[in-house]
């Protein structure tokens, strides 16, 4: 599961949140905030998930990237998406909104990283750390 929650959230962020995404119908889009929104807690649960369950040989370090990886991807969407509300309700710049900035800054970036993380750990499931 998180490799699919990974590799789909990195290629969102890679090709950008308000960019010109794959649209299989009307009602179904990439770039849908409520598909952000579902993509995000998925995610999100996932990442705890991993964290808690224990796996074969090192209980702690288990799947450590995989779980950080998601937790990170669900933070960029659900605050994108509270962001999102917030600034067209309120119209407030404050704290939350630089932070936002920040990590939106930073995206593609992350998006490269995800990527990479879902790809090698499917590649090395069993390693220490993927």
């Amino acid at each position: 599961m998180s490799i699919l929650c990974n590799g789909l959230c990195g290629f969102l962020l890679f090709t950008g949140l308000e960019g010109e995404n794959i649209e299989i119908s009307e009602k179904f889009s990439l770039r849908n905030p409520t598909f952000h929104l579902i993509l995000g807690i998925l995610c999100a649960v996932t990442g705890v998930l991993k964290l808690l369950l224990p796996v074969e040989g090192f209980i702690i370090l288990g799947d450590l990237i995989p779980a950080l990886a998601c937790l990170a991807c669900a933070v960029v969407f659900i605050f994108g998406i509270f962001r999102q509300h917030s600034l067209s309700d309120t119209g407030v710049h404050g704290t939350l909104d630089r932070l936002g900035q920040t990590l939106l800054y930073f995206r593609k970036t992350l998006g490269i990283v995800l990527m990479a993380v879902a790809l090698l750990h499917f590649l090395f499931p069993q390693a220490a750390l993927l």
